[in-house]
């Protein structure tokens, strides 16, 4: 059984008991994240979220690791391209304390000058890591190949010039405009009723989001762009990535989308495994994902190659490909694809996280409650001339492309 609730101001909260959990799980869920940013301000929304636990009006950094601590809770947050969120994990018995400290974090942080300096410092050795890490700076240059330099294209860490700059000043107008009670979704799943949740949502919550504000207008993309990226770094691999178009969330062709996902990179199993690490031995790691985005999603193919055999290894991607458009996957990989996806569904319903987030996520995006059992009927409903549209609208598109790594040369599709 599920609830939500919007109150006046336009916060909305959703819960989804789980009695037979040990656990609660409570995660703030905003509607801004990177998407949201200009060149001038991007990062700031990962800069906030850090800032986030560096402190408020009552509580010191200390004070609030060693307060959930003290609880056995666990404390966190994240930025993504679309969203923020700030969540705890707790017992039953100590959901209300948790809550509050995440309420504190959230509502009464004082972004203090002095722990700026220093968490700039952490979140600039935070871009370095990026740096450092071939198959993320990869996904980053994908993304600015596939959706140019704004929106989705924009990386969620931003620059190291960016972060320098930031004042309490950017963070409180950024705040102003995206932390408003109809950008904010509180989402609650596990041992609990609707009633105790509802209960430390009011006492809270709702107080501090008294005044309505108009939910700010979402960024449109425009044309993608199918381009190619490269950068140059003296590693051992060349890291190489494609992207396609695929589905938004909501869309009737998502459960076709991920079961040709599936088959064509999403396990051992697949045809790229098969083909690219079983068959040839170029690649250990092969693999193919769906991003679904509140207007848009891709197809995104991935692999660590040496750098001699990278464009063998994107000729033996593209013929794949090639095979998939002409001859659509078979019965028994349809059948398969589809029991992994049903059961990914139903292994998500053991995880309280999981549940807080896709409830979440779901209302902020579409407006509307996940509907589990809706889920599985449109899965059950899916046939074999669903998987050949969402072959034919994904795989007709020329991919975008990125490279890191020796090649000095960008890849040509």
């Amino acid at each position: 059984m599920e609830n939500f609730k919007v109150y006046e101001s336009g916060l909305k909260l959703v819960v989804k008991p789980m009695p037979g959990m040990f656990t609660v799980s409570m995660g703030i869920i905003v509607d801004t994240g990177s998407v949201n940013e200009t060149a001038e301000n991007n990062g700031i929304s990962h800069y906030i979220e850090h800032m986030m636990f560096k402190g408020t009006k009552t509580r010191s950094p200390f004070e609030i690791s060693d307060g959930i601590d003290r609880l056995g809770s666990q404390i966190n947050a994240y930025t993504a391209k679309e969203n923020t969120c700030y969540y705890i994990k707790s017992t039953k018995e100590n959901f209300a304390a948790s809550a509050e400290i995440l309420a504190d974090i959230f509502l009464r942080s004082v972004f203090d000058d002095e722990e700026s300096v220093r968490e700039k410092g952490v979140i600039k050795e935070e871009i370095n890591m990026g740096e450092d890490t071939p198959e993320d700076l990869c996904l980053d240059l994908l993304a600015e190949a596939y959706f140019g330099s704004e929106g989705l294209g924009r990386p969620i860490l931003g620059t190291a010039k960016n972060v320098d700059s930031f004042t309490k000043e950017d963070i409180r107008a950024y705040m102003d405009k995206y932390y408003v009670p109809s950008n904010v979704v509180v989402s609650v799943a596990g041992n609990i009723t609707f009633e105790e949740a509802e209960k430390v949502c009011d006492e809270l919550f709702a107080p501090c989001f008294s005044t309505p504000a108009e939910k700010p207008q979402a960024f449109v993309h425009g044309k993608t762009n199918p381009g190619s990226k490269l950068r140059v770094k003296d590693i051992e691999q060349a890291h190489i990535a494609l992207c396609l178009p695929a589905f938004p969330i909501g869309s009737p062709m998502a459960p076709a989308a991920r079961i040709v996902n599936i088959v064509f990179g999403g396990g051992m199993s697949s045809r790229l495994f098969q083909i690219i690490r079983e068959k040839y031995g170029l690649a250990y790691s092969v693999y193919s994902y769906v991003s679904q985005y509140a207007r848009l999603g891709t197809f995104e193919i991935c692999a660590g190659v040496s750098p001699e055999k990278r464009d063998l290894a994107v000729e033996c991607i593209l013929e794949e490909i090639a095979r998939l458009k002409k001859d659509g996957i078979t019965e028994a990989e349809f059948a398969r694809g589809k029991e992994q996806l049903r059961a990914s569904f139903l292994m998500a319903q053991e995880s309280t996280a999981s549940q807080m987030l896709v409830y979440g996520k779901q209302l902020l995006a579409l407006g509307e409650l996940y509907d589990m059992n809706k889920r599985l009927a449109e899965l059950d409903a899916c046939r074999m001339q669903d998987i050949d549209g969402a072959i034919a609208g994904i795989f007709t598109a020329k991919p975008a492309c990125a490279t890191v790594g020796k090649a000095r040369k960008k890849l040509k599709i």
